[in-house]
């Protein structure tokens, strides 16, 4: 960095001392702007040298406002200059040199130096000034991005089905909090006619946009298939549907797979049919006060190419609730080890009797109103889940109305 190039100012009287020590400036490598008042000079100077005779204390410290400013002075002032010149200092003057024709050296090495200061000051400031500008262009392109993201959660949630919703004898409740804005949790239940209920749930891999994507797309698959379905081989019908799901997602080509079970609830022979991709935890049956987990196990949906997916089922008792919950409910639960949690999960759903009971009991205190307003409005909060958290719940064969 070379500052030689830099204009320097030099305040004086008009006089023969004035000119050699305009010289002596000129020599140190600095062109000199010579001038008898401070409003003569040119607004490019990047230091000025004043010799103490030329301008009264006043117009120093206006002057060293301006600019840096070193001060010479023949070096036979009186106390009360030199008091002066010491207010001077005081106020802003950053040097102060006596009888500078005699210490050329010394006085051409100080203009380098607080030339040199200076030019890394302008340099300083001016970056300072781009990061402020680039933090407020940052701020702006976040401000955005969340609002975008707001807008795709508030997009997001009127896709799911109503809560709570009943459809013949099969009821559902579920309760939904995205770790953020959107999520990767998603659910469906729909009625297919007076026989069948269709439902899934699904846990795609991360959370954000990537991942509500996929839960658009799983949506539209959803319904595509139930319009395509003609009534028959209900048993066939999770087990293929995630064949295709499967080979949809790898064709997508962005990465996501998901953890998926899907079921037809038989309202007439109350039997179950179901399929599952890697589901954990397991959905949970419960009946007579007692959960246990589905049997069944799957590979997960949207990773390997060629995938089948097992054709299982159970019989459903006269009365019974069906527990589905996101691997973020884990986060929520005490226990060092996944045994320990799961085991919690399974008292918990065998003595909780509805979903908001189950909310209830949960560590998440500082969350509980956050599903809500996920589903209400746009969420100001500034909390985080550590994951999607969502539960669902389907009860059978008894009326909640009667």
């Amino acid at each position: 960095m070379s500052t030689d190039s830099e204009l320097i100012g030099l305040i004086d009287r008009p006089d023969a001392a004035r000119e050699a020590l305009a010289n002596v400036i000129e020599k140190g490598g600095h062109p000199v702007a010579v001038s008898d008042s401070v409003d003569a000079l040119p607004r490019d100077v990047v230091l000025v040298v004043v010799h103490a005779r030329a301008l009264s204390l006043a117009a120093g410290v206006e002057l060293a406002a301006r600019w840096p400013v070193v001060m010479v002075t023949e070096g036979d002032e009186s106390a009360a200059d030199s008091a002066a010149m010491a207010e001077a200092a005081g106020a802003g003057v950053i040097d102060y040199l006596p009888e500078p024709l005699r210490q050329a050296p010394l006085l051409q090495q100080m203009i380098r130096r607080i030339a040199r200061l200076s030019h890394c000051s302008a340099e300083q400031s001016l970056s300072r000034q781009r990061l402020e500008e680039r933090n407020e262009r940052l701020e702006t392109h976040l401000e955005l991005l969340r609002l975008d993201q707001q807008a795709g959660g508030h997009i997001q949630r009127r896709l799911l089905p109503l809560r709570p919703r009943s459809e013949g004898e099969v009821s559902c409740d579920y309760w939904l909090a995205p770790s953020l804005y959107l999520s990767g949790d998603f659910l469906d239940f729909k009625r297919f006619n007076d026989r069948y209920t269709l439902f899934y749930f699904a846990d795609v891999s991360g959370h954000g946009v990537a991942s509500a994507f996929v839960t658009v797309l799983l949506r539209y698959l959803f319904n595509r298939m139930r319009l395509a379905w003609d009534g028959q081989n209900p048993e066939a019908l999770p087990a293929n549907w995630l064949s295709q799901l499967n080979q949809e997602l790898l064709d997508t080509g962005i990465g996501k797979h998901a953890t998926l079970f899907m079921g037809v609830i038989d309202q007439q022979t109350r039997y179950l049919h179901y399929s599952m991709g890697a589901q954990l935890p397991m959905p949970l049956l419960v009946a007579d006060g007692k959960a246990q987990p589905l049997a069944g196990e799957g590979m997960p949906v949207g990773l390997f190419p060629d995938l089948t997916f097992p054709q299982l089922g159970c019989e459903l008792p006269a009365s019974f609730q069906l527990w589905l919950c996101s691997d973020g409910v884990l986060e929520c639960l005490p226990g060092d080890t996944l045994t320990e949690r799961l085991a919690d999960l399974t008292c918990r759903v065998a003595n909780s009797g509805s979903v908001a009971a189950f909310i209830e009991g949960l560590s998440i205190s500082g969350y509980l109103a956050r599903e809500s307003e996920w589903l209400a409005d746009d969420d100001d909060t500034d909390q985080e889940l550590p994951d999607d958290l969502t539960i669902m719940t389907l009860g059978g064969f008894v009326n909640d109305n009667a």
